[in-house]
């Protein structure tokens, strides 16, 4: 079966790329496979702690994972310390681009000098896949370990919103016009610091700043025709108070 997006049959691809006589087992258990052998490289992403842990603890010998392969040099070969080869591309037919490393000193320093140039501080960040499945063709975009390996300060936690339809509909639904505009600007302004739990924030989606806006920025840029650009997002922190 081809998948109807990439029309590619993964099954036979596997088959093809081990290069011998091979059997493919499929199974949402992943400790299935330690009924043909107990020596493992676990290949899932988000899940591979405790993938391994799993397979650990019902009897596998060994298990290495992803993130355990290249994460050092191995013959003056490239490496990433944290992500081995998680996160990687192919660049040639004989050679893989990994996970970019030092990016915390880049951000810094494109800050620095985006200020010094143009007096203005910008939050700046490095970002790969963004956080998001494709609702028809199921294709999970985030194949990279994080949205983001590197950010600027200002850029760490989560928005901290309230829903303005639920206010809408339960705290001035009685308010047309420009009052009506007054009290949601009032109510915004006048919200608490942490709405984690509150009735108000119910129905916005609680993920990081970053994965947030590493996802905008991938849906803009992406890595085909458009060249992957730099992305410039302004705005982002306004919200409907913004005067």
């Amino acid at each position: 079966v081809t998948h109807p997006f990439t029309g590619v049959n993964y099954i036979e691809m596997y088959k093809k790329i081990s290069e011998c006589d091979c059997e493919i087992i499929l199974s949402n258990d992943p400790t299935e496979i330690l009924k043909y052998t107990k020596k493992v490289i676990n290949a899932d992403i988000h899940s591979r702690f405790r993938t391994k842990k799993l397979l650990l603890a019902n009897g596998a010998e060994k298990v290495i994972s992803l993130h355990e392969i290249l994460n050092k040099s191995v013959d003056g070969s490239g490496y990433h310390e944290d992500y081995g080869v998680l996160g990687s591309n192919l660049s040639t037919d004989e050679k893989v681009k990994l996970f970019p490393r030092d990016t915390k000193t880049f951000v810094n320093n494109l800050q620095k000098e985006l200020y010094n140039r143009l007096g203005v501080k910008l939050e700046c960040m490095v970002y790969g896949d963004g956080a998001f499945k494709d609702p028809v063709g199921g294709i999970w975009e985030l194949a990279d370990p994080v949205v983001s390996p590197a950010y600027t300060d200002g850029l760490l936690g989560t928005p901290n919103e309230i829903k303005l339809k639920y206010l809408a509909d339960n705290k001035i639904a009685n308010l047309t016009g420009e009052k009506a505009v007054e009290a949601m600007k009032k109510l915004i302004n006048e919200k608490e610091s942490n709405l984690v739990n509150k009735a108000e924030s119910l129905g916005t989606t609680p993920r990081r700043i970053t994965d947030l806006v590493g996802s905008l920025c991938d849906l803009t840029s992406g890595s085909g025709d458009k060249g992957t650009p730099i992305v410039l997002v302004t705005g982002y922190f306004d919200n409907y108070a913004t005067e």
